[in-house]
């Protein structure tokens, strides 16, 4: 376990929606310069734990913390605007701005000073937003779409960037470019990542954490060398699924 206290903690949450009970007394931690992934099957309550981070829904009990300050009941735009960013599930590009546009909007909280700079970064990572930049967000392809939905979110310049499914719906190898990308940002720019994904191969290949959850509970935590070679990991999550 990395020593000293984590940049984000969520201590015993517990979500519902109405009487429905969606998460139940989760603990995860991730640590500053970490790569850490959330796994399970559809519907086990990953997303619900991303979007109780940022506020909605809120955690019933429990307790969430950032950077030190206890966020639990925080309102979303007050959680967005303390340098974490979320390229959320399903992409959600502005589609009928362009890629140049969409970019703006994830600078819109930034010091415009570091715009070009930023710009330059992404571009760097991503060629083929740079050839697409005067194009609508909602004519790209999936890949373009999910890459568009990371460099608007590291347009913020986050401490701790929040992906939720960048793999869905993409071909091997788009997922392998964008995995690539995760591991050259947090390599080279020490960003932080919490990961939630079905494909847990490459995420586990990729994090140096990971936590698998099951049916609202967190089932299972170790390094993701460790999870990857679990017979349970391997059978639930990896059968025919090593791309």
């Amino acid at each position: 376990m990395p020593a000293g206290e984590p940049l984000l903690a969520v201590r015993g949450v517990e979500t519902f929606y109405g009487k429905i009970q969606a998460l139940r007394g989760v603990d995860i931690e991730v640590h500053r310069g970490e790569i850490v992934t959330l796994i399970g099957a559809n519907g086990a309550g990953k997303s619900t734990l991303m979007m109780t981070i940022c506020g909605n829904p809120q955690a019933r009990t429990g307790q969430i913390v950032y950077n030190g300050q206890d966020i639990t009941s925080l309102p979303t735009h007050d959680i967005m605007s303390m340098s974490i960013a979320q390229s959320p599930e399903g992409r959600r590009v502005f589609p009928r701005m362009t890629v140049m546009e969409n970019l703006q909007m994830g600078a819109i909280l930034e010091d415009e000073k570091f715009f070009d700079e930023d710009l330059r970064k992404v571009f760097e990572l991503f060629p083929r937003l740079k050839e697409r930049r005067a194009q609508r967000g909602g004519t790209l392809s999936g890949g373009e779409q999910q890459m568009l939905a990371i460099g608007r979110a590291l347009m913020s310049r986050p401490k701790l960037l929040l992906l939720d499914e960048p793999s869905l719906g993409l071909a091997p190898l788009v997922v392998k470019q964008i995995f690539e990308v995760i591991r050259e940002l947090n390599a080279n720019e020490g960003l932080t990542v919490f990961l939630v994904e079905q494909n847990a191969f490459h995420a586990l290949r990729l994090a140096h954490r990971g936590y698998v959850m099951v049916n609202g509970a967190i089932t299972m935590a170790g390094t993701g060398r460790e999870l990857l070679a679990r017979d349970e990991v391997r059978s639930a999550y990896l059968e025919g699924g090593v791309h």
